[in-house]
This record gives structure tokens, C-alpha cells and sequence, in this order.
């Protein structure tokens, strides 16, 4: 076992003075084409330099830096951002966090540590191997924590174990004060603890708007003693996972409704606290009908009491009244896997796009109501369209509850915290002369899906917004949000206001920013960088 105390103390006194000990990548560099663009290459960055951070001095140097000659930052972990937040033409310094890649033990904090340049995958895996404990993360192994944790991170065991953000015991975090100063501070979730509003608001509060992660510490609330395995929830040991694919040629319009309407209506019933149901973790792919059939995956801890059965009356009631109802291809198709071998599995399936290097366009939204019949129709005619030709056209159905809906809206800064399902649309593509049929075909399904409410899952009886981590800049754009909700209510509801007080008192001269990112209360100071004007917080 690793006992990161030391490097966590020493790297903490070191931060205030900080060290220049990272690489920094130029235009000329072999290396630079392949670090201004991550996974969406429809933004393509140009920045003056890039520095792939060694340690948390390291980040304090070259975010003071940057701030010293006033340079616009921007911080990537993994590159899954699907907006342009990072690569843009105005950001001049990335701070890249791809060597930070540390996952151990803090024996003094009693948490496990990561770094946040750690791909989930690898985080999993280490923390299973090692100490037989997990974190219920995402699905897509290449996505590193840095971004996913702070945006609230959910996965497919989110409902038995709670999103990420409901085991995040502490962040370490780079600010910069009014004065123009940089330094560390560690934030935890104690509320005794003066930085607690800094903790909180990384618990869904989105990537890229307080500072720069450098690592989060992950131990699940109320549990003690000093053994590192009891620290953490763990996965179960093995699943029963169960997959299908139903082709489009034995879909008639009218059993694709029945097939979305059955998911819906089994995830309204099943997806309270407690409920047995919500033991029972799936994902509906449905994928447009020129690039496969409709994909279907399902969970649970194959320890569970009756697991085999409730994952086959699952199965059934989904497909019941369909042309496919009583086909075992579809209610049959489970295996018994060990945890990890399966959690290998889905994250590379279902969690990577379909080419290396694609353009792309994604939508979210929350859903506290099963879909109404005119929204399956809409579904099935965007999802059946001839016109679009698409490898990675998309409506990705998860369901939501369980443990997530256990805890209380204002407890984290993830603020959706009663729905049924999450919707995630996208379109993956590589051809830029496809981007405004492709970029229209997620707008068009998204506008209309959500018509009554101009055109955006409004925070109502039926939806509840959309997900920071999907972040869709269609949202601040009156021609698409025509709601009059303001883009910030959607992500993150009434909890908006305690963010944008983080935010003031963490980046009060709003170094860290993008056109997504959280609002100050007031205009950005502009005070020198001598240190003479403010202290840290």
C-alpha cells in the first residue's frame, strides 16, 4: 500500500513557492499537434504553449505564470470536453494534467488519493486490485477524473452506491486570489473546515470554473477505523450482465414505442430509494437505424437474493407487446461475469466512439416522467430519418434513482436529485463538411422532444434539466433555449447562486472561465500581482 501523507504535506508547503518541473510543449513540437484537441476535433486549439503539470508546486508555477503574463488558461485532464472550453483560439496556456496520474492511499486522511489526470479505468482497476474497492464512476474507460468528478460523475452503479461526488472527501485545488496570487489549498466535506464551500462546489459544479484540480481524496461518508478496504464502497464481486441487440427490421413504429414506453414506465416504478428495482442498472441504446441495431445493456450484483429473476422479469417487461416479446436472444442473454472483467468490458463497448478522431454534438437532459406518446413518435421518426448517414448518431437512455435520489438537492452542487431517467443525444462524425447536417439532426430531435418547453428540459414536473458534464452551449442561445429559463437553472438549479459565492470568493479575478463557466458576483478584480492586495482565502 502507498502512504501519500509525506507527498501530500510536502507538496502542500511547497505550493506557495512552486517549482517549474513540467515539460512544456511549443508549435514546432512533434508533440503539440496531438495535444491542442481532444475527443471532440470539431475544436482545435492554438495555444502558445502547453504544460503538462508533474505536481501540485508545478501547477501553483505554471498557473502563476500564466496569471503573471496574463495569459488566458484553460485546464485539460483527459479531453472529453464536447465543447470548446479548452481548445479555442483564445486559449493561450493549457495546463494539461495527463502526467498526474497517481492513485494511492493518504493513510493521514484516511481516503484514497487521485490525481486528476487519472483515466477511470486505470482508477478502478487500481483501487479494485489493490484494495477491492471502487468509486461508481463513467462508463468510458479514457475519461480522466480531473473533469468528470467536479461535474458530479455517474455511472452504472450509480444507483446502488450514489453518484461519484457522494463519496469525494476532499480536493486539492490552484486558486488565484484577488491580489493575483497563486496556491494550494485542500478543501474537504467537513463543514468545520473553512474551505467547505470550495469542496462543495466540486461536487457538480463543473470542470473549469474555480481552479485547477490537482487531485481528489474518496472515502464514503460514515465509515472509520484506519483499514484502508473499509474506507471506500466496493462493487459487488460478480454481476449478471445482460446484453441484447434488436435489429430495426423487427421494429414497426408501433413496437418501438412500446419498447421505449415499457423502459420508462419500469424506470418511474423502480427507481425510488429502496426500491428492489433499483438494485437494477441499464443502458438503452438507441442507435439511428443507419448505424446498428438498438443495444441494450443490464446489471446486477449477481449476490443479490433472486437476481437471475428480476433481471428476466426486467428483460420481459421491456420488450413485452413488442414483436420481440418471449425471445430469449433478448430475456435469455445474461452471463455471469467477475466485476471488473465486466466493468472492462462495458467501458470500452459502450464507452468509447466508434472512430479515433470524430467531430461531435451532444445534448442532455434529466427526466422525472416516463416519455408521452407524442415524444416516442418524435423519437422514432428523427431516429428513422433517411436523410442521415451518421456512425455515431445516438439516444443513450440510463436510468436514474436508487441511492442518487437519496440525498438531498443542496448536499452536493449536483442538484438533480429526484428523476427517473437521464437522456444523453449525440452524433459522431468525422467529415467536416457533415457538421451542419449532424449538428442539426441532434438539435432537431433535442428541439422537438422538448417543444412544449421551448425547445430545452426545463425544471418541471416532467424534466429536470441537463447535465454539466454533457455541457451544450446550444443552452445559452435563445434560438435554441426559447424557454426563458436561463441556462445556469437548467444545470444546476437553485443551487446557482452558493456557486457563483464560490466562485467570487475562489477566482475573484475569473482566471479560470469559459462560456459555460460560473458567474461571479461581481466584475473580475483587476488588483497587481505583487500580493499586496489580498490574501488567500
Amino acid at each position: 500500500m502507498t502512504n501519500t501523507a509525506s507527498r501530500t504535506d510536502q507538496d502542500a508547503a511547497a505550493g506557495h513557492q512552486g517549482t517549474n518541473d513540467g515539460t512544456v510543449v511549443r508549435p514546432g513540437d512533434p508533440r503539440y499537434v496531438d495535444l491542442i484537441s481532444g475527443t471532440n476535433q470539431r475544436f482545435i486549439g492554438s495555444p502558445e504553449r502547453i504544460r503538462l503539470i508533474t505536481s501540485t508546486a508545478d501547477a501553483v508555477h505554471a498557473v502563476q505564470q500564466a496569471v503573471h503574463e496574463g495569459k488566458r488558461i484553460a485546464v485539460r485532464s483527459g479531453g472529453h470536453c464536447v465543447e470548446d472550453f479548452v481548445y479555442n483560439p483564445d486559449v493561450e496556456v493549457v495546463l494539461d494534467m495527463t502526467r498526474m496520474s497517481h492513485i494511492g492511499f493518504d493513510h493521514a486522511r484516511q481516503a484514497f488519493v487521485v490525481e486528476s489526470g487519472a483515466l477511470l479505468f486505470n482508477v478502478y482497476e487500481q483501487l479494485y486490485r489493490r484494495w477491492g474497492v471502487t468509486i461508481p464512476g463513467g462508463i468510458c474507460y479514457s475519461v480522466a477524473v480531473g473533469g468528470h468528478v467536479c461535474g458530479g460523475g455517474y455511472g452504472i452503479l450509480s444507483r446502488t452506491l450514489g453518484l461519484t461526488v457522494d463519496h469525494l472527501e476532499a480536493v486539492e485545488v490552484v486558486c488565484v486570489n484577488a491580489a493575483g496570487v497563486a496556491y494550494s489549498v485542500v478543501a474537504s466535506r467537513d463543514p468545520d473546515d473553512p474551505h467547505h464551500d470550495l469542496w462543495w462546489a466540486h461536487t457538480g459544479g463543473g470542470g473549469g470554473n474555480f481552479g485547477l484540480v490537482t487531485r481528489y481524496w474518496f472515502r464514503t461518508p460514515g465509515r472509520t477505523g484506519t483499514t484502508p478496504s473499509r474506507q471506500l464502497v466496493a462493487p459487488p464481486a460478480k454481476v449478471l450482465l445482460g446484453q441484447a441487440a434488436i435489429g430495426w427490421d423487427r421494429l414497426a413504429e408501433p413496437d418501438f414505442h412500446r419498447l421505449l414506453l415499457n423502459y420508462g414506465e419500469w424506470n418511474e416504478r423502480n427507481s425510488a430509494p429502496g426500491t428492489p428495482g433499483a438494485e437494477i442498472s441499464s443502458i438503452l441504446v438507441l442507435n439511428h437505424i443507419s448505424s446498428g441495431p438498438i443495444a441494450l445493456v443490464s446489471q446486477i450484483d449477481a449476490a443479490r437474493p433472486g437476481a437471475r429473476e428480476m433481471l428476466r422479469a426486467f428483460l420481459t417487461a421491456l420488450v413485452e407487446g413488442t414483436s420481440v416479446e418471449g425471445d430469449p436472444a433478448v430475456t435469455e442473454a445474461v452471463q455471469e461475469l467477475a466485476w471488473l472483467q465486466a466493468n472492462r468490458h462495458l467501458t470500452t463497448i459502450i464507452g468509447n466512439q466508434p472512430i479515433p478522431s470524430v467531430r461531435g454534438a451532444t445534448k442532455s437532459a434529466y427526466l422525472r416522467t416516463n416519455y408521452t406518446s407524442q415524444q416516442a413518435t418524435t423519437m422514432y421518426r428523427h431516429l428513422t430519418r433517411p436523410d442521415i448517414h451518421s456512425p455515431g448518431a445516438i439516444v443513450m437512455l440510463m436510468p436514474f434513482g436508487g441511492q442518487i435520489n437519496a440525498v438531498a438537492p443542496d448536499a452536493t452542487a449536483s442538484a438533480q436529485r429526484d428523476s427517473v431517467m437521464k437522456m444523453r443525444v449525440e452524433n459522431w462524425w468525422v467529415n467536416p463538411a457533415d457538421d451542419a447536417s449532424n449538428i442539426g439532426w441532434a438539435r432537431d430531435i433535442f428541439q422537438e422532444l422538448f417543444a412544449a418547453t421551448g425547445g430545452v428540459p426545463i425544471p418541471d414536473t416532467a424534466t429536470d434539466g441537463c447535465y454539466i458534464n454533457y455541457a451544450d452551449a446550444d443552452m445559452t442561445d435563445p434560438e435554441f433555449n426559447r424557454s426563458g429559463v436561463p441556462w445556469p437553472v437548467l444545470y444546476y438549479k437553485d443551487n446557482y447562486p452558493r456557486l457563483r459565492k464560490a466562485k467570487t470568493r475562489w477566482d475573484p479575478r475569473n482566471i479560470f472561465h469559459h462560456r459555460m463557466s460560473i458567474e461571479p458576483l461581481h466584475k473580475a478584480h483587476k488588483a497587481g500581482t505583487d500580493g499586496s492586495d489580498t490574501p488567500s482565502p
